[in-house]
Protein backbone atom coordinates (compact mmCIF):
# COMPACT_ATOMS: atom_id res chain seq x y z
CA UNK A 1 0.00 0.00 0.00
CA UNK A 2 2.84 2.41 0.70
CA UNK A 3 4.14 2.02 -2.83
CA UNK A 4 0.76 2.91 -4.29
CA UNK A 5 0.45 5.90 -2.00
CA UNK A 6 3.93 7.09 -2.98
CA UNK A 7 3.19 6.71 -6.68
CA UNK A 8 -0.16 8.47 -6.32
CA UNK A 9 1.47 11.36 -4.43
CA UNK A 10 4.20 11.68 -7.05
CA UNK A 11 1.63 11.71 -9.86
CA UNK A 12 -0.43 14.35 -8.07
CA UNK A 13 2.63 16.55 -7.54
CA UNK A 14 3.69 16.16 -11.17
CA UNK A 15 0.24 17.17 -12.40
CA UNK A 16 0.26 20.18 -10.08
CA UNK A 17 3.74 21.13 -11.31
CA UNK A 18 2.71 20.93 -14.97
CA UNK A 19 -0.45 22.96 -14.34
CA UNK A 20 1.40 25.63 -12.34
CA UNK A 21 4.18 25.91 -14.94
CA UNK A 22 1.66 26.24 -17.77
CA UNK A 23 -0.32 28.92 -15.92
CA UNK A 24 2.81 30.96 -15.31
CA UNK A 25 3.92 30.63 -18.94
CA UNK A 26 0.50 31.65 -20.24
CA UNK A 27 0.08 34.57 -17.82
CA UNK A 28 -0.35 37.92 -19.60
CA UNK A 29 2.90 39.87 -19.62
CA UNK A 30 1.48 42.89 -17.79
CA UNK A 31 0.14 40.71 -14.96
CA UNK A 32 3.45 38.83 -14.65
CA UNK A 33 5.39 42.08 -14.48
CA UNK A 34 3.01 43.51 -11.88
CA UNK A 35 3.63 40.41 -9.74
CA UNK A 36 7.38 40.54 -10.29
CA UNK A 37 7.36 37.21 -12.13
CA UNK A 38 9.42 36.50 -15.22
CA UNK A 39 7.60 33.94 -17.33
CA UNK A 40 10.95 32.52 -18.43
CA UNK A 41 11.44 31.34 -14.83
CA UNK A 42 8.23 29.29 -14.89
CA UNK A 43 10.08 25.99 -14.49
CA UNK A 44 12.00 27.17 -11.45
CA UNK A 45 8.98 28.87 -9.84
CA UNK A 46 6.67 25.88 -10.35
CA UNK A 47 9.27 23.44 -9.07
CA UNK A 48 9.84 25.47 -5.92
CA UNK A 49 6.10 25.88 -5.36
CA UNK A 50 5.28 22.19 -5.69
CA UNK A 51 8.35 20.33 -4.48
CA UNK A 52 9.72 22.86 -2.04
Amino acid sequence: MNVLKTVRTAMHKRALYVRTKREIEMMPLDVALDLGIFREDATKIASRAVYG
